[in-house]
């Protein structure tokens, strides 16, 4: 058994990949079709203050060109919506919808599943332990884990 750290890479990025693959079949058998991780990321960004496609841009890691192709799609399944902003009517500013905040919670309820499926399959003690070894490793402050950019730089836009 190989135990090269690009083995090691890549079954982290295996791991993920099972668990989002997974994930948005779920979530399109409860009714969110054609969601991606990238859905979500943008979500998070929006939720943390980026309300705008220049902002969204930046804390994902990508062009304002891709952030508004992004903000699109997010508008045409009803995830985001634009509001005037209070301060300069000009502006417009975005907001997560009822139906965007509902997809995350069902999101965060199917890994939750997937969580205790892989508790089942390896036991509660390995998975903790599996878990505390990658926050040691990599840390689970702000900006490291739930930080879309980290992730997106080098992942094809999956829209």
């Amino acid at each position: 058994m190989s135990r090269s750290g690009a083995d090691l890479a890549l079954l982290l990025l295996g791991g993920f990949r099972h668990l989002a693959d997974r994930a948005t079949v779920e979530l399109a058998a409860r009714g969110y079709e054609d969601v991606r991780p990238v859905h979500d990321f943008a979500l998070t960004a929006i939720l943390g203050g980026a309300d705008n496609a220049s902002e969204l841009g930046r804390r994902m890691s990508v062009t304002k060109q891709s952030a508004a192709k992004m903000i699109t799609v997010l508008e045409e399944r009803g995830f985001v919506n634009r509001e005037p902003d209070p301060a300069d009517g000009r502006r417009m500013r975005l907001h997560v919808t009822e139906r965007g905040l509902a997809m995350r919670r069902e999101g965060e309820a199917i890994f939750d599943e997937l969580r205790v499926e892989w508790e089942r399959q390896v036991g509660e003690r390995t998975l903790a332990a599996v878990e505390d070894a990658l926050r040691h490793l990599v840390g689970d402050g702000p900006g490291r884990i739930d930080s879309p950019g980290w992730l997106l730089q080098h992942l094809p836009s999956d829209e």
